[in-house]
């Protein structure tokens, strides 16, 4: 497949991205798009972003600015 193993390994079990060269290489194994494999990843960083304890609290105190007159 042109990854190496342990690498692979690392990314099914969480422990490494999903890197842009990664997502070339899995979307032409697999024939789908980079973009897929991308947004896969986007997602876990997403999800592991709101669930630790203390960050939605954290992200939630944050205001937005007011528009510029």
């Amino acid at each position: 497949m042109g990854v190496d193993t342990r690498d692979t390994e690392r990314i099914c079990d969480g422990e490494m991205p999903v890197t842009a060269e990664t997502a070339l290489i899995l979307a032409r194994v697999f024939g789908n798009s980079a973009e897929f494999w991308l947004d896969l990843q986007r997602r876990v960083d997403l999800w592991e972003a709101m669930n630790p304890p203390g960050n939605c609290e954290r992200i939630e105190r944050a205001r937005p600015l007011k528009p510029a007159a």
